[in-house]
């Protein structure tokens, strides 16, 4: 069971319950210069709200992630969301001690970086744009479940949310077949999340993100948090960095609705607070 503590102690760092998890820490913080940083957005640095669009990081997660950064060889927010949108919800432009921040959108198929302030990204996938225009007629032959609504991701991904349906847990499992059925049919794979289904390109994840891009810049260590099923393609991702000799620390987002996480997680804090607190006492910790 990953440990899950929730000190007062600003600079207290909770203890890994796993023998990798603690290896994971003491190469973070014997080597802060040598260490990734890597941070899901919704529900890790901001709260689940029921409207997506009004998600926006923790009030302290910005401070928390200045004073981290400098320390570390690099920080970066890994999203299924446009890059742009978590850039604008997570506060992240022109912050001191940010310049280097590297936020991966559409899980790394966009990427923006704070040095530069620009998005980087191939073309569309043209099975996004079908598959959206099939969308609406799907949900009414499903059942027209009052609340469940469309989320537009900048023509690189389309999402169903259930969270504000009658009944979203009926509502998402009603729908993960034809949806499956409709991202098949127009070359996509469909992503569950906590009451959410996005159908996105195949190819790309936040595993292969973050294992990408902790190559490109050497990690000698890495630290993953996150709090959905989308992020278990990360945590694989740092098992392998692992297995390779790179130490890392998988932590989980506390959520009771995905439990896979929790139980693969070296440790868990609670929520974006909990992140906050552990992001500022690895700071504080580190010289």
């Amino acid at each position: 069971m990953a440990s899950h503590t929730d000190s007062t102690d600003p600079n207290a760092t909770p203890t890994p319950a796993t023998q990798a998890g603690r290896e994971g820490l003491d190469a973070l913080l014997s080597q802060p210069g040598k260490a990734l940083i890597g941070l899901d957005f919704d529900g890790t640095l901001a709260p689940i709200v029921a409207d997506p669009e009004q998600a926006r990081a923790h009030p302290d997660a910005v401070p928390a992630l200045a004073a981290l950064a400098p320390k570390v060889a690099a920080v970066a927010v890994v999203t299924g969301r446009p890059a742009g949108v978590a850039v604008r919800n997570g506060g992240f432009a022109g912050v001191p001690g940010l310049e280097h921040l590297v936020v991966l959108g559409h899980y790394g198929a966009e990427r923006w970086e704070a040095v530069t302030g620009t998005v980087t990204a191939p073309a569309p996938h043209p099975g996004v744009a079908a598959a959206r225009a099939e969308l609406p007629g799907l949900l009414d032959r499903v059942g027209a479940w009052r609340g469940t609504w469309i989320e537009e991701k900048g023509g690189r991904a389309v999402a169903v949310h259930t969270r504000r349906a009658t009944d979203p847990q009926a509502a998402f499992e009603a729908l993960r077949e034809p949806l499956t059925d409709l991202a098949t049919r127009n070359g996509l794979v469909v992503e569950p999340g906590r009451m959410v289904l996005e159908l996105r390109p195949p190819g790309m994840d936040k595993g292969v993100a973050l294992l990408e891009y902790a190559r490109e810049i050497g990690a000698g260590s890495v630290l993953y948090a996150g709090d959905d099923l989308g992020d278990l393609a990360a945590y694989t991702a740092v098992d392998k960095l692992r297995s390779a000799g790179t130490p890392g620390l998988l932590v989980c987002s506390g959520s009771d609705e995905v439990a896979e996480l929790r139980e693969r997680a070296d440790l868990v804090v609670d929520g974006p607070a909990g992140v906050v607190r552990l992001l500022r006492g690895l700071a504080g910790r580190m010289s």
